[in-house]
């Protein structure tokens, strides 16, 4: 049970900031190769659309979860009595034994539920990008003759250019310009979609923090206001 949790809109910022941030397309100096499906996925032109179409079209559901949560925090603060912004196992019989316990409750199914569903929305759009992914792969390894590629982290040393995934971003670009926002009725999210949706939000989550620290040092570095003259 999570005291603060964060929002969902700044994900498209983020987003669009490390496609900005993306590698500029190199050649592949022999026939081994790196690439990242998540990185290559971010930085694909139907995801930052979709990103921000999810945005605009689940505005109203965004901005009710914002209250709800700000809602459920004040609820949660008084149990925090550690102040590290989230209850403990220690902190939780508290809570349990609140008289406001049925509210609490309430409030945490109905952020749950809203955050489901735009995270629907957005597994949606990365399963459909997702599966061109292999065709795009072998578009780059076609193009440049690349017999194997490995994950970044699977790989000890690679030279300069050998990872291909801003190449693999530009082939999803051409391969699926756009995808649908809203998933169907029936629509059940793939493993390996939730999984590569999971990635994609540690890294924009991540983005978001190294943001919000370039920021707050950019704050400190401002020369100080001259102060009034008294005249």
């Amino acid at each position: 049970m999570k005291l603060i949790s964060k929002t969902l809109a700044p994900a498209a910022l983020a987003l669009a900031a490390l496609a900005t941030a993306a590698p500029a397309t190199a050649q592949v100096d022999g026939r081994f190769a790196t690439a990242d499906v998540s990185r290559a996925i971010i930085s694909s032109s139907a995801l930052q659309t979709a990103y921000q179409q999810i945005g605009v079209t689940y505005q109203a559901q965004i901005e009710t979860r914002q209250t709800k949560q700000q809602q459920l925090t004040q609820l949660l603060q008084p149990f925090d009595t550690n102040g590290n912004g989230q209850l403990d196992e220690a902190e939780l019989p508290g809570v349990q034994q609140a008289s406001n316990f049925a509210q609490i409750q309430t409030l945490e199914q109905e952020v749950g539920a809203i955050t489901q569903q735009v995270n629907a929305a957005r597994i949606y759009a990365v399963e459909q990008i997702l599966a061109q992914y292999p065709t795009a792969l072998t578009d780059v390894t076609t193009q440049q003759q690349i017999v194997m590629v490995l994950q970044p982290e699977a790989v000890q040393f690679a030279a300069d250019g050998a990872d291909i995934t801003a190449q693999i971003s530009t082939a999803l670009n051409a391969r699926v310009p756009s995808v649908a926002i809203v998933p169907p009725a029936d629509w059940r999210p793939s493993r390996n979609a939730a999984q590569i949706f999971q990635e994609i939000q540690q890294t924009l989550l991540q983005a978001q923090l190294i943001q919000q620290q370039q920021a707050a040092q950019q704050q400190g570095q401002q020369p100080a206001a001259p102060a009034p003259s008294g005249r």
